[in-house]
């Protein structure tokens, strides 16, 4: 094997690295801009121009935090948790394409670091050990509000996690391949979330199960648990599950502009203009980076507006609504694909957001209906 593929992935891996490590940082400073704004606030502004220097001064003093360990914690898991938490969020984006590729002194350059076959499959796999780090920072805790929060997390993981690989195998199924490089070029001609829009908007929803966003953030939910899995750490320890959020919130945006927007690809209708990315490579991070940035604020913008959802609700929400709803959008894709395929008529395809609409209208009216009779009920 040629040296210099060393060379190309560790400097590709301190690159990506030092990316979301960056971006985790000026996260921060976005969500809490963007909260402040919403809710007519100014927000910091104070460190550096319009608070630049605000993510550098949080971190300042979260290094020189005293750290304070219970004495009657499992220590060693106790100390690994938060790392095993970090890990999987930096280790995700591995296989996460970037971009096309570049010539760099004749040497053709991959904006990504792998390109797996079954790029999907190792995304659910790692997504799915990610809870560990929090479970077991719960448990190591030796507090009771804390191993509350890590078993919430398990078992929110679990109901969500469901629906999360029935929406992968939508993606699949559209693009005809796991690799996650033939999933971005087959939206060249059309995002998925245009031809499955209820699949996308279930895979948004599903994504702020996965990393405990508001209104999903019961493994935290400070009016219960006094801050839940993390109540026991402090200092470093507690800055390491502040990262791991903010870049698995990253990565998760990442994903989804992959799988249903396109990924690093420019709108369908400029692909044959001077802005496509086939004729310029450097435009293809720059799309990923703005399609990154308007998931962020999707994010952002449920936690200003939506409340927490009861727990019994939030479990029921995931296993009575949305899983069979995934089902269902599921299998309308791929009828739709095959009588496509097999009649040679494309308007089945078209058919898909359709039904899928429909198929979401009836679940919203059927969850209307429930409430409705329980608030009926109180009365």
């Amino acid at each position: 094997m040629d040296w210099t593929i060393w060379v190309e992935w560790i400097v590709k891996g301190f690159v990506l690295c030092l990316i979301l490590l960056t971006g985790f940082a000026y996260l921060t400073l976005y969500e809490r801009r963007a909260l402040a704004r919403m809710q007519v606030r100014v927000g910091p502004n104070r460190a550096g121009y319009q608070g630049l220097l605000q993510p550098i001064a949080d971190a300042v003093k979260l290094i020189f935090k005293e750290e304070l360990t219970p004495a009657r914690v499992y220590k060693v898991v106790f100390v690994l948790a938060p790392i095993l938490t970090v890990v999987p969020s930096l280790v995700l984006a591995a296989v996460i394409p970037l971009g096309t590729s570049f010539n760099f002194f004749g040497r053709e350059i991959t904006l990504y670091i792998a390109d797996l076959n079954v790029g999907v499959l190792y995304l659910t796999s790692i997504a799915s050990i990610a809870v560990y780090g929090i479970t077991l920072a719960g448990w190591s805790s030796n507090n009771k509000y804390a191993m509350l929060g890590g078993i919430r997390a398990s078992a929110q993981m679990i109901s969500y996690e469901l629906s999360l690989g029935l929406c992968f195998a939508i993606a699949i199924v559209m693009g005809n391949s796991m690799n996650l490089v033939d999933i971005v070029n087959a939206q060249k001609d059309m995002w998925f979330a245009v031809i499955q829009p209820v699949g996308a908007l279930i895979f948004l929803i599903v994504t702020l199960a996965e990393v405990n966003r508001a209104p999903f953030d019961m493994p935290e939910a400070e009016q219960e648990l006094t801050a839940g899995f993390h109540s026991e750490y402090s200092g470093m320890k507690f800055a390491l599950f502040f990262m791991a959020e903010y870049q698995k919130m990253i990565v998760i945006c990442m994903i989804s502009a992959t799988l249903f927007f396109g990924g690093y690809r420019e709108f369908w209708f400029l692909k044959d203009t001077f802005l496509s990315v086939d004729r310029y490579w450097f435009l293809a991070p720059i799309y990923l980076l703005l399609k990154v940035v308007v998931l962020l604020f999707f994010m952002i913008w449920i936690r200003a507006t939506w409340p927490r959802i009861r727990y019994d609700r939030l479990m029921a929400f995931g296993w009575k609504v949305l899983l069979p709803l995934s089902l269902v959008v599921l299998f309308i894709t791929a009828t739709g694909i095959l009588l496509a395929q097999e009649l040679n008529n494309q308007l089945f395809i078209y058919g898909i957001p359709v039904f899928s609409i429909i198929s979401a209208m009836v679940a919203v009216a059927l969850v209307f209906n429930d409430l409705r009779r329980k608030s009926n009920g109180r009365v």
